[in-house]
């Protein structure tokens, strides 16, 4: 086969990827937007009191778990610790985000670890069991280039509902599953305040979301090689 058969294969094949992947997307995109304000109940393993207390009904919801072979305490430690900033593809989305929406260069310091970094952009810690979950809140305009997080005490946000904002909960939690092991979790709810939010963030979400998820997802192994590497070490 020549040079020029190969390439006039490589870019059909390119091209019908490129097709596929579209095609995809929109069908995400289609089903998401369907499906907005009809979330998926948790299963009874998914059941969180802690969440309930400040957003029990909301629009949409993301959750996702792991098996640990590390403690829970361990589990839910490493998790306040991670850098998702370390993993390519977590600064790829962020970067694709601010591409698509003309948002500025955030080039501020921010500490290091999780907890500690979503902590200085404004959210807030409304509740907590030790050693086996965080329930962050805060409520924002996500739909806005550059997002601002606005911090809203424990106390006042189940009551809170301003206009044009979307209250965002979302949880780190560590589940026993026996002495040496764990099930992490993280489960993540918005609710809009008005119709107005409510329609800038369906478009948002139907269109943005896929970004989020693979946050969360890229989260899960992060946390499971580290606190696995951290009970590996000690044992």
């Amino acid at each position: 086969m020549s040079t020029r058969s190969i390439l006039a294969t490589s870019l059909r094949w390119s091209a019908a990827a490129a097709g596929l992947a579209a095609a995809g997307y929109a069908a995400y995109v289609g089903t998401t937007w369907a499906r907005y304000g009809h979330p998926a109940p948790p299963l009874p393993d998914e059941r969180d009191e802690l969440l309930d207390r400040f957003l029990p009904v909301y629009d949409v919801v993301d959750r996702h778990h792991v098996h640990v072979a590390a403690p829970a305490a361990v589990t839910l430690a490493t998790a306040a610790q991670v850098d998702l900033f370390d993993v390519f593809a977590v600064r790829a989305v962020f970067k694709g985000r601010q591409m698509m929406l003309r948002g500025a260069l955030d080039e501020r310091p921010r500490p290091r670890g999780l907890l500690a970094e979503v902590r200085s952009l404004g959210w807030v810690v409304l509740a907590e069991i030790p050693g086996r979950e965080i329930v962050l809140g805060a409520v924002t305009r996500p739909w806005e280039a550059n997002v601002i997080f606005r911090s809203i005490p424990a106390e006042a946000f189940a009551a809170f509902d301003e206009r044009d904002y979307v209250k965002i909960v979302w949880t780190l939690r560590a589940d026993p599953a026996g002495d040496s092991a764990s099930i992490f979790r993280t489960e993540t709810r918005a609710a809009a305040t008005d119709p107005w939010a409510r329609v800038q963030f369906r478009r948002y979400w139907a269109f943005l979301s896929p970004g989020i998820i693979l946050i969360r997802r890229m989260m899960l192994g992060q946390v499971q090689a580290a606190a696995e590497g951290r009970t590996a070490v000690s044992s």
